[in-house]
């Protein structure tokens, strides 16, 4: 377990995951910047790698807030999210704990709405994508 990245089992392959969070990203209104094949590079510089994409999100909205706080944070914004396969065959989605971006950057507790309306909507794309409850 690595310190503040949340993980969460998924119920389908990895590009399925990936497609459905990208899907229900835009569904409530963010801004999708960047969907990055990790895979598909590895393939192009002739390596191979598992299944892995990330997904980069947001919106000014919920970041800027933060950015007041402490625009350091900026480095950790927008959003992002890993869809990867393991060795075993199991599909993951993973992300940074908002709390923990938060901690790591001294905000306090003057943004703590902010940071359990993102902490919600992560958990809740998260369950949508990987279909978990």
């Amino acid at each position: 377990m690595v310190d503040g990245l949340t993980t969460v089992a998924s119920s389908y392959g990895a590009k399925e995951t990936m497609d459905w969070l990208e899907a229900e990203v835009k569904a409530k209104g963010l801004t999708v910047f960047a969907r990055v094949d990790h895979a598909a590079g590895a393939t192009a510089v002739g390596m191979q790698l598992r299944p892995t994409e990330l997904l980069m999100f947001g919106n000014a909205r919920g970041g800027t807030p933060l950015m007041q706080a402490n625009q350091l944070i900026g480095i950790d914004l927008p959003l992002k999210t890993l869809v990867y396969q393991d060795a075993a065959g199991k599909v993951w989605l993973a992300y940074n704990n908002p709390n923990w971006i938060a901690l790591r950057h001294g905000l306090g507790a003057d943004v703590a709405p902010t940071l359990q309306a993102l902490t919600k909507a992560l958990e809740a794309l998260s369950a949508a994508a990987t279909r978990s409850s």
